[in-house]
């Protein structure tokens, strides 16, 4: 990565959890400098204490003096910003770029701790802990191209990242791709209970299950074909899969429900966003 990222100050990452741990891992892995982090955290993992440590980046339990962050990354949950940005006020100067992978915590509210700063809100989901996430991102008008290009190199650390243009859209973001993965994972509970049903016993079933979304999330991810194409690959017209998406593609469904579920996360991401 660029040393002119680093011009305006270190990068200051709040929170070393498991999102922020895996963005830490990433950034010192595609040659982020540990002497030019500072990691914010009241109680660190040992294995994350380690690999602070073995980068030459530093520890603090607090906000350190005199310091201004280049780049302010907020990888706090939600519910714990208000007690603990307005701390963080001190490591703001003009030349900050604020970061924030809380959800539901808008630009208004980080100007309401920060002043009128260069803020962007993203939006990873948990896959980025695997190095296999997607990010969505909005970036206020005070952040510079330079900025902006800057912070995606950062993100994209833990896969794809897609820009928006408002921050509304970042509510949708939240509904699909940051919620997204709890509804494969359940998805693969319904298909293994399915199975059972249908007179495997319960631990087989759940291994196929798993190895079956897993795989051909894989084969999503390699193929140039979309989805539409891989699954009309598979299905013979007249065999078992014809069958089987003739329940699946009704019109009550599988679709009506999942707009119903996306539509439920994204109202609730601007309830808490207000």
């Amino acid at each position: 990565m660029a040393s002119s990222m680093f011009k305006a100050g270190p990068l200051v990452l709040v929170g070393a959890g498991n999102m922020g741990g895996a963005l830490l891992s990433g950034w010192l892995k595609q040659g982020v400098p540990g002497a030019q982090v500072i990691v914010l955290d009241p109680l660190p993992s040992d294995a994350m204490r380690s690999t602070i440590s073995k980068a030459g980046a530093k520890h603090v339990t607090a906000p350190p003096e005199g310091v201004k962050a280049g780049i302010l990354f907020l990888a706090v949950k939600p519910q714990v910003m208000a007690a603990v940005a307005p701390a963080l006020k001190v490591l703001v100067g003009p030349e900050t770029v604020v970061v924030s992978i809380a959800a539901g915590k808008t630009i208004a509210s980080f100007e309401e701790f920060f002043g009128a700063t260069a803020t962007v809100r993203a939006m990873p989901n948990t896959p980025a802990m695997v190095g296999r996430g997607v990010t969505g991102a909005f970036a206020n008008a005070r952040v510079s191209e330079e900025q902006r290009k800057v912070i995606d190199t950062l993100l994209k650390v833990s896969g794809p990242v897609e820009w928006v243009g408002s921050e509304a859209e970042i509510d949708a973001v939240t509904a699909v791709s940051g919620s997204g993965p709890a509804y494969v994972f359940y998805l693969v509970e319904c298909l293994a209970e399915a199975g059972r049903k249908a007179g495997l016993q319960a631990d087989l079933a759940m291994r196929l299950a798993r190895e079956t979304v897993s795989g051909a999330g894989e084969l999503l991810h390699q193929s140039p074909d979309d989805a539409a194409t891989l699954r009309k690959n598979v299905t013979s017209p007249g065999g078992t899969t014809a069958a089987a998406l003739a329940v699946l593609m009704a019109e009550d469904g599988i679709q009506p429900i999942f707009d119903k579920a996306v539509e439920a996360a994204r109202k609730r991401a601007e309830e808490l966003s207000a």
